[in-house]
């Protein structure tokens, strides 16, 4: 009887040592598919980014070992323009239609953060349009109430950023 039981204490203590070692292989294939799904979510990132018409490069970030995308934003200067002559009444109506407009680049996706200055200098606020061309940022900068009335104009730059990082 004796026997039997360490017989069987063996075969059970077996068993668990089996179902602990395929646990930690399912483990590491779990692990190894998380790093494989983020490498093919890059490629697919990558893939998509370029068939959209964007400017592109990639590289791999030393320290932490991750694929870092860098795209081509178009930050729009917002200027002071030659015609801010409009009555006080005019000035409020041509900011409110600004305010949407910003608001709707936003939630369309054209342009990712807006925002003024806080002086009362020639430079009067800044746009980053998230869009494929230099013309396209132009064209969607333009339809603004404030360039067609000519309280504003604009200077847009190309410029890099990392994709994904957002601001602190």
């Amino acid at each position: 009887m004796k026997t039997s039981i360490t017989f069987l204490s063996l075969i059970l203590l077996c068993i668990s040592c089996a179902q602990t070692k395929n646990q930690k292989q399912e483990k590491l294939t779990a692990t190894e598919q998380s790093s494989v799904d983020k490498k093919a979510s890059v490629a697919s990132q990558i893939a998509r980014l370029k068939a959209d018409g964007f400017q592109i490069f990639d590289y791999v970030d030393e320290k932490t070992g991750d694929t870092v995308i860098m795209q081509q934003y178009f930050m729009a200067f917002l200027k002071s323009g030659p015609n801010r002559d409009q009555s006080e009444e005019e000035a409020a109506k041509l900011q409110e239609a600004h305010m949407a407009h910003l608001g709707r680049m936003y939630e369309e996706g054209y342009a990712d953060i807006s925002g003024p200055f806080d002086d009362d200098g020639e430079l009067r606020g800044i746009t980053i349009y998230n869009v494929p061309t230099l013309k396209m940022a132009d064209s969607l900068a333009h339809l603004d109430p404030m360039m067609k009335a000519g309280r504003l104009v604009v200077e847009i730059k190309p410029w890099w950023a990392g994709k994904g990082y957002p601001l602190r």
